[in-house]
């Protein structure tokens, strides 16, 4: 599989995502999708402490024990785990560094992620912070989450000679452009490897959502009807309707177009899925073979264009 760069660090141009581990997937269900992702060559590996109330790190610790050297292990802190354990203070920062890497049975993080960036405290001080984790080796790069293009310039400034950030972890995908206004040029500007999150749009760019019927059972979308409501809303449902004919002219399914009109720019080092089953694993590792070219590119944006705002 491809892989890129990530600061120092290199990971497969697909990653998975292990958000489910702990909430929708017991252990011996993230044992299996683990052990399918290594099978399939897949080498990155991104949770965070909140995912599955801490046991996403707990279940993919465990199911990494003997082979923590074959992955990328990336993981984030900073949103609330309870309403102690939260933010970016230095204080806290320690507590979550120890906290993540028992869990995870390991003495470092590869990627070690801001989740979000906490009003409350400077970014220089969270930074100074991050550089000891750095220097004492129990990280070896930094990243940031939902970081807007000023944050990113701000975090450069405030790092001085200490660590800096190397990747940007945002939401992006076919049905969510808002990257595109500044942050990926920052990125290019600044060699910032970037990470899109909910590259599937929570499952709707699979295409086992259709409009007019039932949300299949046991899916994400089923589950939470907030999500449902924000991601399979009418415009988004004609707007995958009529990339999926794309996809299907081209001889590739909508699963293949999401991850490869993503894989296709050279600023996304790695695109995350989660998965569910080892059939899910075997199906993302496969679909960002397909490389677009600027003509594909221009039709993609006239498909999407063209989709009334009020369908």
């Amino acid at each position: 599989m491809e892989t890129r760069r990530i600061g120092s660090l290199e990971v497969t141009i697909v990653g998975l995502g292990c958000n489910n581990f702990g909430w929708r997937l017991d252990y011996d269900g993230t044992l299996a999708v683990v052990d399918a992702a290594l099978d399939a060559g897949i080498c990155f590996f991104d949770t965070a402490d909140i995912y599955g109330g801490t046991k996403s790190e707990e279940f993919l610790g465990r199911a990494l024990d003997g082979r923590r050297d074959k992955v990328v292990l990336a993981t984030k802190f900073g949103m609330a785990v309870d309403a102690e354990r939260k933010g970016a203070k230095p204080d806290y920062a320690r507590r979550a560094l120890e906290d993540s890497l028992r869990r995870l049975r390991t003495d470092h993080i590869d990627l070690y992620q801001l989740h979000q960036p906490d009003p409350e405290t400077p970014i220089a001080d969270t930074l100074a912070t991050l550089d000891e984790f750095v220097r004492s080796g129990k990280v070896r790069e930094i990243g940031c989450s939902n970081f807007s293009a000023q944050q990113l310039r701000e975090a450069r400034a405030a790092a001085g000679q200490g660590a800096k950030f190397v990747s940007v972890q945002n939401e992006y995908s076919l049905l969510h452009r808002e990257p595109e206004n500044e942050v990926l040029a920052e990125c290019e500007r600044e060699g910032l490897a970037f990470l899109p999150f909910f590259p599937l749009a929570s499952g709707v760019l699979t295409g086992k959502y259709r409009r007019g019927e039932p949300l299949p059972e046991n899916t994400r979308l089923a589950e939470r009807e907030s999500m449902a409501q924000r991601f399979f809303s009418d415009h988004n449902a004609a707007t995958v309707e009529a990339l999926a004919a794309f996809a299907v002219e081209h001889g590739h399914t909508l699963l293949d177009l999401a991850f490869s009109w993503l894989a296709s720019r050279p600023v996304i080092a790695s695109v995350i899925a989660g998965a569910t089953s080892p059939k899910q694993v075997w199906t993302n590792s496969n679909a960002a073979r397909w490389r677009l070219g600027p003509d594909d590119f221009a039709e993609i944006d006239r498909i999407i264009e063209g989709v009334p705002v009020g369908r």
